[in-house]
């Protein structure tokens, strides 16, 4: 059986599910990005097409930035690493005739195209779906964008932050008398490039069973409400918002953080029997079969009355404590780790959730990278190439693919082309 964790640095080229399968990537920032990382972990061959002299905008999206040996800060930053690796960058500029003349015959040996320009911003370089389409029947063309490419908003510009708080996660984020609060990392954006490339993939099996490509049409807010979840239907269930509740949950109690002694702690009581544990643990069986706290829909009405017994009962010990007494009982709970704990965490050190790669830049030669939470064992990920710096592949991708020798590539070079 296979590694679940991956292969690191694997010599013999892209292994995995899609490995011969060939991406351009024309996307940027973190949506795109997200959905071709998780498509060259599983072995795809991601081609990042960049804007000589600039890139990708996240290349400047810092501090932190990689530093080199002498501890000076490169042009690599931390938001460009999260998002990039196993994927080979290539500069072209495809705002000029040459320049998009060779992405196009780069898209005539790729499987999958995607793309997260303004709405229509590719057909004036005659790179949209439709200029492509007719030519190249077998492939998936995926666009990306704030509000989808139809509807009144379809030409405004989508911003994580912004979608966030139209599409509903900020209203239901933070506590109860504070501000609305969006959520600390960009989940717009990396929720959207899972749905891409759960599309992509289904397009795929479409076109092998078929011959035919498709036209994938996704939104940062279409995706965002969709992850609303059970908050989205206690709306569509109930005709009313969902109340904020901060670190609590609006339909189980005790269910949130809570005080403890010496800090925090997360407790999670999710039925009666655990409920029932852990006021036996804290000295106060009794609430047990208080007919306020009996069952959890009482919980609920009850809130306020109960959550102050129980952080009465929390703060009477350690975080520690609390862990270990409830996790014999099996009732859940856990720590609230900053990121320095999370990666020193056992459990998270077994499952290769850091991992390295040989960097160019960096002045200890590599850098660190969160791991893929993918583990599969016939066809686990592969780890091949770290976040590239820009250009870094240009003409060993434009000579393998399409044949230019380096006299032509030197001609395209000194007109500013690639």
């Amino acid at each position: 059986m296979a590694d679940l964790n991956g292969t690191t640095n694997d010599a013999g080229g892209a292994a995995g599910p899609l490995a011969g399968l060939r991406v351009l990537d024309l996307s940027r920032i973190l949506a795109g990005p997200t959905c071709t990382q998780l498509l060259g972990d599983l072995g795809a061959d991601v081609i990042k097409v960049e804007r000589p002299g600039a890139g990708d905008d996240t290349r400047k999206w810092g501090p932190p930035y990689v530093r080199d040996a002498e501890g000076r800060e490169t042009t690599e930053s931390a938001y460009y690493l999260c998002c990039n690796r196993n994927k080979r960058s290539v500069t072209i500029d495809f705002t000029r005739p040459e320049g998009a003349a060779l992405v196009r015959r780069l898209a005539a040996g790729a499987d999958v195209l995607i793309e997260n320009f303004k709405v229509g911003g590719l057909a004036k370089y005659g790179l949209a779906y439709a200029d492509l389409r007719d030519e190249f029947p077998r492939l998936v063309y995926c666009s990306i964008s704030g509000f989808g490419q139809g509807g009144p908003y379809a030409n405004r510009p989508g911003y994580d932050f912004m979608i966030q708080g139209m599409g509903g996660i900020m209203s239901m984020t933070g506590e109860p008398e504070g501000e609305p609060m969006k959520v600390a990392v960009g989940i717009a954006d990396v929720m959207c490039g899972m749905y891409a490339s759960t599309a992509i993939l289904a397009a795929l099996r479409h076109r092998d069973a078929t011959g035919e490509g498709q036209y994938i049409d996704l939104a940062l807010l279409d995706s965002q409400i969709a992850w609303l979840i059970n908050g989205g239907l206690y709306y569509l269930t109930s005709g009313e918002p969902p109340p904020r509740f901060g670190n609590a949950h609006p339909n189980i109690v005790p269910y949130q953080v809570v005080p403890s002694s010496d800090g925090y702690f997360i407790l999670a009581v999710g039925n009666d029997r655990q409920f029932r544990s852990f006021c036996e643990s804290g000295g106060r069986p009794e609430l047990a079969d208080d007919p306020l706290f009996l069952r959890n829909a009482d919980r609920v009405r009850n809130r306020a009355a109960l959550v102050p017994l129980v952080e009465e009962m929390t703060r009477r010990h350690t975080t520690a404590f609390w862990i270990e007494e409830l996790e014999r009982r099996n009732v859940p709970c856990g720590p609230v780790n900053d990121l320095r704990q999370v990666f020193d965490d056992p459990q998270v050190k077994h499952r290769n959730m850091r991992i390295t790669l040989p960097h160019p830049l960096a002045g200890s030669g590599e850098v660190a990278l969160i791991g893929s939470p993918v583990k599969m064992s016939a066809t686990p990920v592969s780890y091949r190439q770290a976040p590239p710096v820009l250009g870094e592949h240009t003409d060993a991708v434009l000579e393998e693919l399409l044949g230019l020798d380096a006299t032509e590539r030197g001609r395209l070079r000194s007109q500013q082309v690639i």
